[in-house]
């Protein structure tokens, strides 16, 4: 059985390393636009150049040798058809067929093929970034959510001061509330980055390849060397537009065994629509490669959206709702520079941000997807895992109280 992997991303991976546990005889051949394994999570340690290519890799470097895994780097699939993955003039057979290719970056319509405006999401990405800062000093970015927060973050530990911009009234505002975003907010700004926030870069001046200004909507005008466009990502999908015989613009359909609606072919992680983060990526990666390999499993995880973030040395946990809606209970705690938030809905907890003190609070997670009532508790805030321990007969929580 031959079993090929468009991707080399956490679900990628992931499916590689079940397959081979399943398959210890069966080929397995990798086919990545990226030339590195890379944690998408790192790409900013690697700009500021905190981290080279193998310290943001989350695999060994023997990984493919020890594994028997051909892997294909640095080739862009171009169509799938006929049982046959093709790429730069030839292809690959396969009996069993993952999509794993991950997302790309949104452009702006009025910066595309400009040379000096950049996306970030691949390592490729990140090395044009960081050779183009070095000898400039105008850098906007466009964006103040996670992937432009990391941005600035690494261009400011290189001496660089950008501005960002975002229409969002706070940085984060898909992450943080605005109490918790505007402490981060003025970590950046003594560090000499400047936001432009409630703004919308409306149009461009620009000579010849290059943006060289960006207009907002207030009437200012911004002058630039470089342009980090950090707005979102879409499914990763562009080459299966009509070979595969279905409109896939935002992810490909799949089912509760990740299979889509063409025979022997799994899809995982972003290019599926199924949002998450890196731990979701892998469980889908490993149920999709359970079913390549006639093993039945189903993913119908539940999870809340969680990131993590430690800009400035103050780590932040954000963890599902983060903003409530009427009638959800809102709690907050602030002491001795830490800040928690817990949203209740009908006495069970829906969101959470903590800021500061993250340790032991693991167990969040278990909360909202378990939609576990919290409402016989006296505060919310002195929970820990020592709090339950089991599930009863009935199927409802035991509690240690």
């Amino acid at each position: 059985m031959k079993h090929v992997i468009i991707g080399a991303g956490a679900a990628g991976i992931a499916a590689a390393s079940t397959i081979r546990k399943f398959k210890p005889s069966d080929e397995i051949v990798i086919v990545s636009a990226d030339e590195a394994v890379h944690s998408r999570c790192m790409l900013h340690s690697f700009i500021s150049g905190d981290r080279d290519e193998k310290r943001i890799s989350f695999v060994d470097e023997d990984y493919f040798a020890k594994n028997n895994i051909r892997w294909i780097a640095g080739q862009t699939v171009e169509k799938i058809e006929n049982g046959h993955v093709y790429f730069a003039n030839t292809s690959e057979s396969y009996d069993k067929l993952l999509i794993a290719t991950g997302a790309e970056s949104i452009e702006l319509p009025l910066l595309r093929n400009a040379q000096n405006v950049y996306g970030l999401r691949h390592l490729s990405d990140a090395k044009k970034i960081r050779d183009h800062a070095q000898n400039v000093n105008n850098i906007v970015i466009i964006g103040a959510g996670l992937v432009g927060l990391d941005a600035a973050y690494a261009l400011q530990a290189i001496g660089k001061k950008p501005t960002v911009v975002d229409l969002a009234q706070n940085i984060l505002p898909l992450n943080l509330d605005e109490y918790a975003a505007r402490m981060y907010q003025k970590k950046f700004e003594e560090a000499g980055c400047v936001f432009k926030l409630g703004s919308k870069v409306v149009d461009a001046e620009k000579s010849g390849v290059n943006v060289d200004a960006l207009m907002l909507d207030s009437g200012e005008k911004l002058p630039c060397d470089m342009v980090i466009v950090a707005i979102g990502s879409r499914p990763a999908v562009g080459f299966l537009h009509g070979e595969f015989g279905t409109k896939c613009d935002y992810g490909v359909t799949v089912d509760k065994y990740l299979a889509t609606e063409v025979a022997n072919i799994y899809a995982a992680g972003d290019v599926a629509g199924l949002s998450g983060v890196w731990p979701n990526a892998v469980d889908q990666g490993e149920v999709a490669a359970k079913n390549m390999c006639g093993i039945p499993a189903i993913y119908d995880d539940k999870f809340a959206v969680k990131n993590t973030m430690n800009y400035y040395a103050i780590p932040t946990l954000s963890l599902g709702v983060i903003t409530p809606e009427e009638g959800d209970n809102c709690k907050t705690r602030i002491y001795r520079g830490n800040y928690k938030k817990v949203i209740l809905r009908g006495g069970k907890v829906v969101g959470v941000i903590m800021q500061g003190d993250i340790a032991h609070t693991g167990f969040w997670q278990q909360l909202i997807k378990s939609s576990i009532d919290v409402s016989k508790f006296e505060s919310v805030f002195d929970l820990s895992f020592a709090d339950f321990y089991g599930v009863a007969d009935n199927g409802e929580y035991e509690w240690a109280v």
